[in-house]
């Protein structure tokens, strides 16, 4: 553990809390992406099966339930809950998430650091990740107008992902042997990703004005 590690993951959650400020204080998930929110419950579940396996440590295993507890009770007030369901743009949230799904599970039946079950499923969620985050970003841009909660929640959530970037540096100068590609290759392309979303993020925060994007 360092600090860019604990900086991440505690940047991380504070995304996750924020959304669920949002759907369960203010009822609403306007801007929210279900498609986004239910890839990113299969990244979870692929990625944290070895919770059953191995044991690292108390902190580890309670940020793994987190991760998953939080993603389910997301996509259920989304689905399920009669006040937030109603907020839901299903009208805009139309990007085919689920065409994401298969290319990724074949790019990790092909490219892993081992081949097992658990690895292979490793590998498939760190690639899903990668692109989950694409129906939000299409949503936010055909709605353009965006809330002050759902830009922070997208503001953390590609902070968590560059502080990663740093944990990975930093780790890479200070631990022989640390090379993971996978990993490295995946989490750069995923926060490549919010470059956009980040200068549009700053431009409104410079001038004080609501966030937009572009159509």
């Amino acid at each position: 553990m360092n600090i860019f590690r604990l900086a991440a993951d505690m940047t991380h959650l504070a995304s996750v809390l924020v959304l669920l400020l949002k759907i369960h204080t203010i009822k609403s998930c306007a801007g929210v992406s279900l498609k986004t929110q239910e890839l990113y419950v299969i990244v979870f579940v692929t990625r944290y099966l070895d919770i059953f396996t191995s044991f690292v440590s108390i902190y580890n295993t309670f940020m793994k339930l987190v991760f998953l507890g939080s993603s389910i009770s997301i996509v259920w007030y989304m689905k399920y809950h009669k006040a937030v369901r109603r907020t839901y743009d299903r009208e805009q949230d139309t990007f085919r998430h689920w065409f994401l799904v298969l290319p990724c599970l074949l790019l990790a039946l092909f490219i892993h650091e081992k081949f097992t079950f658990l690895e292979v499923l490793w590998a498939f969620s760190l690639y899903l990740e990668a692109v989950a985050i694409l129906p939000q970003l299409v949503l936010l841009q055909r709605t353009r107008n965006i809330d002050n909660l759902t830009g922070q929640y997208i503001f953390l959530l590609g902070g968590y992902r560059g502080l990663y970037i740093l944990n990975w540096i930093y780790r890479y100068f200070t631990e022989p042997h640390f090379v993971h590609w996978i990993t490295w290759t995946a989490g750069t392309v995923q926060t490549l990703l919010y470059a956009d979303f980040f200068y549009y993020y700053f431009q409104s925060w410079k001038n004080n004005k609501k966030l937009q994007l572009p159509a």
